[in-house]
């Protein structure tokens, strides 16, 4: 298959951009993919900083190989330190603010429950209908054993929620409101100032998943008023596959909730072992059991590369990556059937642009087969998320081209075009 668009204008362009690139240098720190491959699919996994493997190895042998048990002493405040580091470098946080462990899902139903607990009286949920699933599986779970009622507000499946959609919502009922900063399958970005002080406002705690927003775009919890936030690292963080989870607290609010997986991590005096539980007057007080040390480890390879680049400057490439591919697939993919499924302004989208097609979904593997790697977004959709730190322009354009030849031959218009 040819790598070379149809319009040499677009690919001298594209040569341009990459020898232009601020952060072209950043490709070359990423463990190598195979020969041939364009990655467009950091919104689902983020690729591997080639430091990760020397960070955990030096915690198998160095720590627990040599040291045995002596070495747990390092690992004991891993939590709060990776929360800490995570705070400073994407999400405009206070040290003692956030913690790293379990998974988004766990961390989600301790601050639900938390928040439920902080506002008795209340006794409503809201939360988007077209949120992650899990989201909604956790908060019906949640609102159910309160006997509380969750509310899914209905959200455009492109353009996301309409926050006017939210204000018209909120009474004295509301307890906590949860949403995804950056809508999953459309990739719509909402405004976190503007909707958490709506919800302030009303008097209800706002929680928020910033799964697909931590490490792509800018975020400022502090700033925000933010009193809650979840949200996965191995996106766009790069700390790997099952990677822990971030959980946010915002300073004030930690000693007036309490969350309901008490363990021995979160206890007063962790090592005492008393009978009694006491939660830890911090952010420890979040924590349950013991941490998933070699992936909270492996976390800090990315974290190194995203605060070396800077977020601005990721968010910079990002926006123009995509409004690249933009332009690619508007002459290429959209005469072939692809309709746009994102917000078409870059500002009011995070770092993945969704297309639908009828049968999107079984296309992703043809298109892997021919070396893009894409996500499928069901029912008939495909994500794109081009990694700024190891995505050049000239990659877009041989991923358009090679989509393409696979979609000639499977609607069986030949063997795909040649430039």
């Amino acid at each position: 298959m040819t790598d070379l668009p149809a319009d040499p204008l677009l690919l001298s362009e594209a040569r341009r951009l990459d020898a232009e690139d601020p952060l072209s240098g950043f490709r070359d720190r990423f463990h190598p993919v195979p020969e041939g491959t364009v990655f467009l699919n950091g919104a689902s996994l983020g690729r591997m900083p080639a430091a990760t493997p020397a960070l955990v190895d030096e915690v198998l042998r160095g720590q627990w190989g040599d040291r045995l048990a002596h070495a747990r002493a390092q690992w004991l405040d891993l939590p709060r330190r990776a929360g800490d580091r995570i705070a400073e470098v994407a999400l405009g946080a206070r040290p003692g603010e956030v913690v790293v462990g379990d998974c988004t899902s766990v961390n989600l139903y301790k601050l639900a429950v938390a928040a439920l607990r902080a506002r008795s009286g209340r006794a409503t949920v809201l939360v988007e209908d077209d949120t992650f699933p899990t989201d909604r599986y956790v908060l019906s779970g949640v609102a159910a054993d309160a006997g509380a009622t969750l509310r899914a507000l209905p959200t455009h499946a492109d353009l996301g929620l309409d926050p006017e959609v939210l204000r018209g919502a909120l009474d004295d009922g509301v307890a906590l409101v949860c949403l995804c900063l950056v809508a999953p399958r459309s990739g719509a970005l909402l405004d976190m100032a503007g909707i958490t002080a709506a919800v302030h406002e009303a008097g209800a705690l706002m929680l928020w998943d910033l799964s697909h927003a931590a490490g792509a775009v800018p975020i400022d919890l502090t700033g925000c008023g933010a009193d809650l936030a979840v949200g996965s690292t191995y996106k766009h963080l790069l700390a790997g596959p099952g990677s822990p989870a971030l959980l946010y607290v915002r300073r004030d609010l930690q000693p007036l909730l309490t969350q309901p997986v008490q363990g021995w991590y979160g206890h007063r005096d962790q090592l005492a072992l008393l009978p009694a539980y006491e939660p830890d007057p911090g952010i420890r007080r979040f924590l349950t059991g013991s941490p998933p040390v070699l992936s909270i480890v492996a976390a800090g390879a990315g974290l190194d590369l995203i605060a070396e680049a800077g977020l601005d400057r990721i968010r910079a490439k990002s926006t123009a990556l995509t409004g690249f591919f933009q332009r690619l697939a508007d002459r290429e993919l959209v005469p072939r059937g692809f309709r746009p499924a994102s917000p078409p302004e870059p500002a009011r989208r995070g770092a993945h642009l969704t297309y639908e097609r009828a049968g999107a979904p079984e296309l992703v593997p043809l298109f892997a087969e021919a070396g893009v790697f894409v996500d499928p977004a069901l029912p008939d959709r495909v994500r794109i998320s081009p990694v700024p730190l190891s995505t050049r322009f000239t990659d877009l354009c041989a991923a358009v081209e090679r989509m393409c030849q696979v979609v000639d031959v499977v609607d069986g218009c030949g063997e795909g075009r040649t430039a």
